[in-house]
């Protein structure tokens, strides 16, 4: 591990002094007013991403939307009408602002009673006034929200996190905490029985982060606890809106465990649901994602051999309460206490491919099977027609093995727990996947990565300190639903209701760079965009036919692809997952704001959910950096901020306005620190004792490396945050300009103290071909746009301009030739940029030209159909296609950048 001594000279950067600036919510006060007349802005639609109202939503619902520079002033109020003129209460709040201080970004608010409609219209204007509202109320220990229609107290120390969630004077659930396990063995080793532990989470401080009047967010953090030991730390957020019964909870815990001997057995979220009244009227729900609900009680009466009466079947099936048994068929109520009462349910989903639900009587006494099927929706009841919980969770299947369970119904209290990780499961082991094959030194780790492409070194593949965030539903419901209601329920946990603006408006707002909407108005266009829906739809449906799911890996994708296995290369070294290598999640971001499509929204989402936790670090040496591709998210031992890239997050931010994506993406604002921690260059310059960085002249890429801490720099200055944020982007931005060959120079560092790399007179040249394709030219194309630096606009012109170029044109102006470059394809739409700036006719046809001739990528003669492949030649039917996520990401960027920079030399 890393011995640094010297990174105790400097605070951090920007975080020394700073004003708290963390959720959008509390960010700090908006720039100045605009000095320029305002020009407005008219009402624009929103409609619902999967373009119908659907029946249920997941409480509420929360998005973004953003605003041409000088329309609106910083602090807009908002109205929001349905299509007929119906006033819709809404809350608003600003999450980025143009440098002249006016909006860019909104974050929009609406409650559980929106009206049933399509489309809605979202203007400037004093909000309406709902039925209901929501109030926040702080008292020392405890903090109380009510919906107008539950209330839910939160503890402010202990392990109850949830005290109570009341529905007017009755308690629907109440005790709401964490639980995890462990044990100090896998159970694939067949070693001597383990030793087993349970941990609560254990509250260290609770915030309320927006306190209404249609949204409420309630902050939580600890760790959970057992004896003396404390681990696991967590992050939970908690939605509430205004006329709602549902609670959001965003659920964050970071991995800080020994993976040599903690072996999770179990991670979940549990609550105490009161029971009331006889057997016959308690219910318990289960769904499938098909639409299937089983609807059972704890004690049944039918199917029974005597016949309680129609009507008494009847109103158990649809969870209502039952006559009273004086009027049943005697036969029946005079033998109820035969019946037995199952109060126990487990649904299990321990594959992406099948699930089971079982039941039993209570501890002691065996489980029975009561069903099954492919895949659950993640929802469950329990509870009797006088108000139960219902529970559930998002990608409920996609991040198996998880759990549905309910406990105790038969007694006083049912316990119902939403198991993140079930306890059926085998034990979650992350020990590394080899012992090192003897690649004790730097030279064998090198040796290796010729062959695997992974660069291995020990002690480096760990996942101490990566994370995951899951998404819970809890519903306060005042009776038992019907069926019908359930699958609603169900369906509003599994893919949350979202609204959006359209890919024009957001084109129009001029927000995220270079990219136009879809556009097939020649034969031309039309062919690309073809192009760019074959590879994206081909990644996709890749993930389901892979079944590249799992609590680790759901939402990223693999790297390349091996056609002798008709595989892709999931176990050989830096093939496997592809950690954001090459920009996919740019790539499936830009896709989707230029289509609005709801799947590749989800596509994206799931993605940024994915790269923004589990392969990057959050906790301890390598906080701030992120791990290179591989068979296992943190097995390589390049640890980089081109992974943890808050370009890469910024988009989920800005169109939900996702407080954790927030967090995330302040956390990175100070990760130019990470120079002090690692050198990057330790093997190719042969670094092998202690790590005494020199803070005045640190080791760091202008290009690669100042893209990803630019991108944090760049968000947090829109964010209204720290100030100092915008000072470091544009003095770090102004001294690579002032170099001779500034984005080509080579060699050189940076002085972390002033954000400047260090000044050098002597002109060189070093490009390498990743230099741009990690988020440089996106950033590059936004900063440009909010500043007014000449100088820096025409030595990053200059570099776009001349990578493609003949190296007789470099040489004239760097005094060198850049080298036989890669990624050529990649590069046009540097190419692309550089004529459009420079309204330059002929470097607008080159750029198409090396987009079509495909160098390092997809040329126009590639075969862009996919091959279907049936057994026995694979294990099971699949589509294959010479499509790399590598060559996908860079020719989806390249292609939808050069459409709308020089769309017209096409």
């Amino acid at each position: 591990m890393a011995n640094v001594s010297r990174r105790t000279v400097l605070g951090s950067a920007l975080a020394a002094g700073a004003a708290a600036v963390v959720g959008p919510e509390i960010a700090t006060a908006a720039p100045a007013g605009p000095s320029v007349p305002l020009t407005g802005h008219d009402p624009i639609e929103v409609r619902w991403l999967d373009r119908a109202a659907p029946a249920a939503l997941a409480a509420g619902v929360t998005w973004g939307v953003p605003w041409p520079r000088g329309a609106l002033p910083g602090d807009q109020r908002f109205a929001l009408t349905t299509d007929s003129g119906t006033a819709v209460p809404v809350q608003t709040w600003p999450t980025a602002w143009w440098p002249d201080g006016t909006v860019k970004w909104t974050a929009h608010a609406v409650g559980g009673d929106v009206p049933q409609a399509d489309a809605f219209r979202l203007a400037p204007g004093s909000p309406a006034t709902g039925t209901h509202r929501i109030t926040v109320r702080e008292r020392p220990g405890l903090v109380t929200v009510d919906t107008g229609v539950i209330q839910v107290a939160f503890g402010g120390h202990g392990n109850k996190v949830v005290r109570s969630v009341r529905r007017g004077h009755q308690i629907i659930a109440h005790s709401g905490r964490l639980v995890a396990s462990r044990q100090d063995r896998p159970d694939t080793d067949g070693t001597s029985p383990a030793r087993h532990e349970s941990f609560t989470g254990s509250v260290d401080r609770v915030e309320v982060e927006q306190d209404g009047p249609v949204r409420a967010v309630i902050k939580v953090t600890g760790k959970h606890r057992h004896g003396n030991r404390e681990w696991l730390p967590f992050v939970l957020r908690f939605s509430l809106f205004a006329g709602s019964d549902g609670i959001r909870l965003v659920h964050t815990f970071f991995w800080d465990g020994d993976e040599d001997r903690d072996f999770l057995t179990g991670l979940g979220v549990r609550f105490t649901v009161p029971m009331r009244g006889e057997l016959y009227d308690r219910h318990i729900r289960l769904g499938d994602s098909g639409g299937g609900v089983l609807s059972e009680a704890v004690r049944g009466i039918t199917g029974l051999r005597r016949d309680p009466g129609h009507a008494v079947r009847q109103a158990q099936i649809a969870g209502r309460a039952l006559p009273d048994p004086s009027t049943w068929d005697q036969r029946v109520t005079s033998r109820l206490h035969w019946i037995p009462a199952w109060g126990d349910y487990s649904l299990s989903q321990l594959t992406a491919n099948g699930y089971e639900i079982r039941k039993r009587t209570g501890q002691g006494h065996t489980w029975i099977r009561s069903d099954g099927g492919q895949r659950a929706a993640g929802l469950g009841y329990v509870g009797t027609p006088s108000g139960g919980l219902a529970f559930g969770m998002r990608n409920f299947w996609q991040l198996h093995p998880t759990e549905l369970e309910i406990t105790g119904a038969a007694g006083d209290d049912a316990e119902t727990t939403v198991w993140m990780w079930s306890p059926r499961a085998e034990a979650m082991d992350l020990r590394f996947y080899h012992d090192g094959m003897g690649q004790d030194t730097y030279p064998e780790q090198l040796d290796a990565l010729e062959i695997t492409y992974e660069d291995y070194e020990p002690g480096f593949g760990t996942p101490y300190g990566v994370g995951r965030t899951t998404e819970l539903m809890f519903w306060a419901l005042a009776a038992t639903p019907d069926a019908a209601r359930f699958a609603e329920l169900a369906a509003a946990t599994a893919a949350p209701p979202l609204l959006a603006s359209s890919p024009e408006h957001n084109h129009e707002a001029g927000v995220f760079g270079s990219w136009a909407p879809v556009d097939r108005s020649t034969p031309a266009k039309a062919q690309i965009e073809d192009r760019l829906e074959a590879i994206h739809r081909y990644h996709r449906e890749q993930v389901e036919q892979r079944s590249w799911y799992g609590f680790w890996d759901y939402g990223d994708v693999m790297h390349s692809y091996d056609r002798d296995r008709h595989q892709w290369r999931y176990d050989v070294g830096g093939y496997a997952w592809d950690n954001s290598e090459l920009s996919p999640d740019l790539w499936l971001w830009y896709h989707y704001l230029r289509t609005g499509d709801a799947t590749a929204f989800r596509f994206a989402e799931a993605m940024t959910r994915h790269t923004s936790e589990v392969d990057q670090y959050h906790l301890g040496q390598w906080k701030g950096l992120g791990t290179r591709h591989g068979v296992l998210h943190w097995a390589d031992s390049a640890k980089q901020v081109r992974i943890s890239n808050a370009n890469y997050r910024r988009f989920y931010y800005f169109l939900t306005g996702d407080e954790r994506t927030g967090d995330i993406l302040h956390e990175l604002i100070d990760s130019d620190r990470t120079y002090l921690v690692l050198n990057a260059t330790r093997k190719i310059d042969g670094s092998t004792g202690p790590y005494d960085p020199d803070p005045a002249a640190l080791p760091m890429s202008k290009t690669t490396d100042w893209s990803a801490v630019a991108g944090a720099w760049l968000t947090e200055w829109e964010r209204g945050g720290d100030p100092r944020a915008r000072e470091r982007l544009l003095a770090s931005a102004r001294s690579i300009a002032a170099l001779p060959n500034g984005w080509a120079q080579a060699g050189g560092t940076y002085n972390l103290r002033t954000a400047r790399f260090n000044p050098e007179t002597e002109p060189t040249v070093s490009v390498g071909s990743l230099s741009s394709v990690f988020g440089l030219i996106e950033v590059m194309t936004e900063f440009l746009e909010l500043v007014d630096e000449p100088e820096v606009e025409a030595k990053w012109v200059q570099f776009c301009r001349l990578y493609n170029s003949p190296r007789e044109d470099q040489i004239a102006e760097t005094g060198f030739s850049w080298g036989n470059q890669n990624l050529r394809q990649a590069y046009s739409r540097a190419t692309a940029y550089a004529a459009h700036k420079l309204d330059d006719d002929a470097l607008g046809a080159r750029a198409w030209q090396e987009l079509r001739t495909g160098h390092a990528g997809y040329p126009d003669d590639h075969e862009w159909a996919s091959r279907r492949v049936e057994p026995p030649f694979v294990l099971r039917a699949i589509d294959e296609a010479d499509f790399s996520s590598n060559a996908s990401s860079q020719y989806g960027l390249a292609a939808v950048q050069c459409l709308a920079l020089v769309g017209e030399h096409l």
